[in-house]
């Protein structure tokens, strides 16, 4: 080997740690901005609960009842619509859940967004799962933690090459920090962002979320977001059903992307979104509407983190949890179509756990010889989660690992693997593509 040999590869080793160091600098400012996220989504949903508790154990009369009805109602409609005139006025790709931008972004369709778009996302975020949108927190956390980590590339004046992949972790970051689970940002970095294993993206990857949940968990502990008790291993005469099950989640998945894209074209045909006062008087509608539920039921309002607990811990009835789905089912692309920052993996998995439920109570009824190979219901709510995922993104590895790393369900990998299958077989049979493309070449196409 001569010299330029040995510079070579001494310059490509500096490069390498030049950039591991930064995708640790990216990953702790990233886990820090979603953690004050996260407190300040917890903080507006306790007072969004709490006023509603207040204003019905408090007073009897129907008239003041009405007048805080009303009241309730006004500050939801006003938060989504002010959340909606923020994206509009100061940045329109912080619309939704910026994953597409993050997507274009890499593929180098569009420029990185600009700086500002982080006060935008955090606050308009913050204002409309707040007022009880069915919106994940993980999409804002995503897209700020790629604006993280390109300000933070240009600052130490990486080549573009390093810029692209320090924005993948930065994103990948992000998901890591939105539900604690690290190994899930890394893999989503690989799987869904860029598409490819190197050795560069990969330190990247996993040096950020490192850092991002490290901090996390300094600052917001370091349990899993959900708490269910440790489930056995199923039998492997389960197989069947769990193939039944991600069959059926398949279908549910599909018609959930199309629903999704029906619902932006139909609420942009009424209200063009090029237009700020459309936009923001579109997100005042939808958030009106869901402080009218939020006022009558209060836990259906939101991203979504009770129903999906609930549903692991197998409480409600079939009715009274296929009801709930019904009305999320819709819910999700109606508070999705406001055109507010605001995700969709958190109200997915909430749906996939209760799918996972009422599937395992009808098995379970049906044919009680499955409870010695399953145990409880809850088996199937963790791999209904997974599953549903799979469905609408399409990332199977990211589903399981994300799940798993929530649920803390490590006995269920399998089912899940068997269920994932057939959910990512049967859009793909029904030429559904994968969400994130769809939400991509609609944007492509200037809608």
């Amino acid at each position: 080997m001569n010299d330029n040999e040995d510079t070579i590869q001494d310059d490509e080793r500096a490069g390498l740690v030049a950039l591991a160091a930064a995708s640790v600098l990216v990953g702790a400012a990233t886990g820090a901005i979603g953690v004050l996220f996260r407190f300040a989504l917890e903080r507006a949903d306790a007072w969004r609960n709490a006023f509603v508790a207040w204003a019905h154990a408090g007073h009897d009369s129907a008239i003041v009842l009405l007048a805080l009805c009303v009241l309730f109602v006004l500050a939801t409609a006003a938060a989504a619509g002010l959340a909606a005139w923020l994206v509009a006025r100061f940045a329109p790709t912080a619309s939704g859940s910026g994953i597409p931008h993050v997507e274009a972004v890499l593929r180098g369709s569009v420029p990185p967004a600009p700086l500002v778009l982080i006060p935008v996302k955090f606050v308009g975020g913050v204002l409309a799962i707040g007022a009880g949108l069915a919106l994940g927190r993980e999409g804002p956390t995503v897209q700020m933690g790629a604006s993280i980590a390109n300000a933070i590339g240009t600052f130490f004046r990486r080549n573009a090459g390093d810029c692209r992949v320090l924005l993948a972790a930065g994103a990948g970051a992000g998901l890591a920090t939105a539900f604690n689970a690290p190994i899930a940002g890394a893999v989503f970095v690989l799987e869904e962002l860029m598409r490819r294993f190197d050795t560069r993206t990969t330190v990247a990857a996993l040096g950020a979320s490192a850092s991002a949940i490290a901090m996390a968990r300094l600052l917001h502990g370091d349990l899993p977001d959900f708490h269910l008790p440790a489930q056995p291993f199923p039998g492997f005469e389960m197989t069947g059903a769990h193939l039944l099950l991600g069959a059926l989640l398949g279908l549910l998945g599909a018609a959930y992307c199309r629903l999704i894209l029906w619902t932006l074209d139909a609420a942009e045909s009424i209200a063009p979104p090029a237009l700020v006062k459309h936009a923001t008087a579109r997100a005042a509608t939808v958030g009106a509407a869901v402080g009218l539920l939020a006022w009558f039921a209060p836990d259906l309002a939101g991203g979504g983190d009770l129903l999906t607990e609930r549903a692991l811990l197998g409480a409600g009835t079939v009715a009274s949890v296929s009801a709930m789905f019904a009305l999320r089912f819709v819910l999700g692309p109606v508070s999705y179509a406001a055109g507010t920052p605001g995700g969709i993996f958190a109200p997915m998995l909430a749906l996939g756990a209760q799918t996972g439920l009422v599937f395992g109570r009808v098995c379970l009824d049906w044919f009680p010889g499955m409870t010695s190979a399953t145990g409880n219901t809850g088996t199937f709510a963790v791999v209904g989660m997974a599953a549903f995922f799979v469905a609408v993104v399409r990332a199977p590895v990211t589903g399981i690992v994300l799940v798993t790393e929530m649920t803390a369900s490590f006995t269920l990998l399998l089912p899940m693997l068997t269920a994932c299958f057939t959910a990512m077989i049967v859009p793909m049979l029904l030429h559904v593509p994968p969400i994130y493309d769809s939400l991509g070449e609609r944007a492509a196409r200037g809608r």
